[in-house]
């Protein structure tokens, strides 16, 4: 008997959960259901795919068939869902995957003229940070992405947008803000400094040991712009991000950090829409980065 879809759904299902108890609620199936169907599957691999009858450790090959069984499994979903989607917007969709510093500036203006020019057109707007937006585009959860960093990634296409130059980002009225001389890196050490992924770009080696000294660390941009707005904390993040909260925070360059942030649009070439993607990406190409008010 071939394999079908719904055994390796039940397979990982049991094998995340570790027990048939836990399967059978998630998959609103019987356990005895679930066990015939785990039965029927290793019988027609050959081999046990559980260590027992428990359902809680793999074996050596059923380690693999889960690691297959995900990818098919987030493939055939994502085929469903594109189905679906098709189905609910006729008129298209074009999902979109951001970094905040970007998005927070630029898609308002480019939706609205997106939706002007194709009436009907459903879009969705996330931000993330760089390794979530790759992820939803590997996924097929979004169609067009923006990201800090160059990455090669298959069936996805990389535009280079821009470029912006590493500094302290902190409240107006912190001290480093007022102060006459360049801040350098040493003064974060006396500054409340909180780390955050984008800082790993910087190649500094004096730089990098300060961020390894930084008692906290803050993924989320929003936020770490929270703690920065305090007052009471400093960090080191791209220009851009100042204008996701213009007045509230301040940039500085730091003495001795030349480095800058490359910023990607990435396009799925598989999207179903790859059509409004690619004119996404041409508007967001056109866009006036180097213009203070947006």
């Amino acid at each position: 008997m071939p394999i079908k879809i719904e055994m390796l759904r039940c397979f990982s299902t049991v094998a995340q959960c570790g027990n048939l108890a836990e399967a059978s609620i998630q998959l609103s199936r019987t356990q005895s259901a679930l066990s015939m169907t785990l039965k029927q599957l290793e019988a027609d691999i050959g081999q046990r795919l559980f260590e027992s009858d428990r359902k809680k450790t793999l074996t050596p090959l059923g380690e693999q068939v889960f690691e297959l069984a995900q990818e098919q499994l987030r493939l055939f979903d994502g085929t469903v869902n594109a189905i679906q989607t098709a189905a609910a917007f006729p008129q298209g969709l074009i999902r979109i995957a951001s970094v905040p510093s970007v998005s927070s500036v630029l898609f308002s203006s480019i939706i609205k003229t997106m939706t002007k020019k194709h009436p009907g057109l459903k879009v969705e707007l996330q931000d993330a940070d760089t390794q979530r937006v790759i992820d939803a585009l590997i996924q097929g959860q979004a169609d067009f992405g923006i990201v800090s960093g160059n990455h090669s990634l298959s069936g996805i296409r990389s535009i280079l947008l821009f470029e912006d130059q590493f500094g302290l980002i902190c409240s107006p009225e912190h001290p480093l803000a007022k102060q006459t001389k360049t801040p350098t890196i040493n003064d974060l050490a006396t500054a409340a400094f909180i780390g955050n992924n984008l800082c790993k770009i910087i190649k500094s080696t004096e730089f990098q040991s300060a961020l390894s000294q930084a008692m906290v660390t803050v993924h989320n941009t929003l936020s770490l712009i929270g703690m920065i707005r305090s007052q009471n904390w400093v960090t080191v993040l791209p220009e851009k991000v100042a204008q996701i909260s213009p007045g509230e925070l301040a940039f500085r360059r730091i003495a001795a950090i030349d480095d800058r942030r490359p910023v990607f649009a990435l396009i799925r070439e598989r999207s179903p829409y790859l059509h409004y993607a690619e004119e996404l990406a041409t508007m967001v190409r056109a866009y006036d980065w180097d213009t203070d008010t947006k």
